[in-house]
């Protein structure tokens, strides 16, 4: 596994910023005593963090620096000693922010663009990433820094970006939706609420988990568990009819993808 470059310096450390610090710290990933945070507040709720409101003025260069805050707050953070740092890897999880807006502002070896999604808190997420620089190690360091986050992916071409953060960047969201609404269903058929909820929480981890290690895709899957005639393909008609459920989600994944690319050139300036 190639090594992170040097100590790891986060610019903005919100939500989640500090789900992907919190998992590292616990996967040995980074050490606490390597890493610092630069925010406005000066304070952070994770224990042992090394915590500072500017960059310090007798502070070596960090080799590797996340960009964590909010995307709104890009030029701010340029306007400051943060865009003289060059570090050796630049890593943004600012959605909708090009590898060229970033170059224009912040200079380093490699810039590598990275949308991660919520469960990496807990291991179990996904890691988009996407890099101009053809650095092999500063890539698979990258590559490193992400793996005990999820499933990492590499995205050849940077259009493509804004859809990938339309369908597993906001993806959780849609999901928890899902997971909602299915347990209001089961209320709405009589079912206690909380019972519900727990029924449909507990049976979309496990057909998820289920078609990860299949062999064959989702909707195979959903083939095979449908019986001719019976209740499983009764509901699957109601959600197949007209392309219902596939037509609904591409136009939430659309929504979505359309409102990167709005903040994708309010950030070209």
């Amino acid at each position: 596994m190639t090594p992170l470059p040097g100590p790891l310096w986060l610019v903005g450390c919100g939500n989640m910023a500090g789900a992907m610090l919190r998992r590292w710290l616990e996967a040995g990933t980074v050490a606490a005593p390597n890493v610092t945070v630069i925010n406005r507040s000066g304070t952070l709720s994770i224990d042992g963090i090394r915590v500072v409101t500017e960059v310090p003025a007798d502070a070596p260069a960090p080799a590797t620096v996340m960009l964590g805050m909010k995307p709104q707050q890009i030029d701010v953070v340029a306007a400051t000693a943060v865009a003289q740092l060059r570090p050796r890897l630049l890593l943004s999880i600012l959605a909708g922010v090009e590898n060229s807006a970033l170059a224009a502002r912040f200079q380093a070896d490699a810039i590598v663009r990275a949308m991660p999604n919520l469960p990496v808190s807990i291991g179990k997420g996904v890691v988009a990433l996407h890099s101009d620089s053809q650095d092999a190690a500063l890539r698979d360091a990258a590559t490193a820094l992400m793996a005990p986050l999820g499933l990492v992916e590499w995205i050849a071409e940077e259009r493509l970006f804004d859809a990938v953060t339309a369908l597993s960047g906001c993806g959780p969201g849609f999901v928890f939706r899902f997971i909602d609404a299915m347990g209001a269903a089961g209320a709405a058929l009589g079912l206690p609420e909380e019972q519900a909820r727990r029924l449909a929480i507990a049976t979309v981890e496990g057909a998820g988990a289920l078609a990860s290690g299949a062999d064959v895709d989702p909707a195979t899957l959903a083939d095979r568990v449908a019986s001719p005639g019976g209740s499983t393909r009764e509901g699957l008609n109601v959600l197949d009819r007209e392309d219902a459920l596939r037509r609904l989600l591409v136009e939430t994944l659309a929504a979505s993808a359309r409102r990167n690319a709005e903040m994708a050139a309010a950030a070209r300036g």
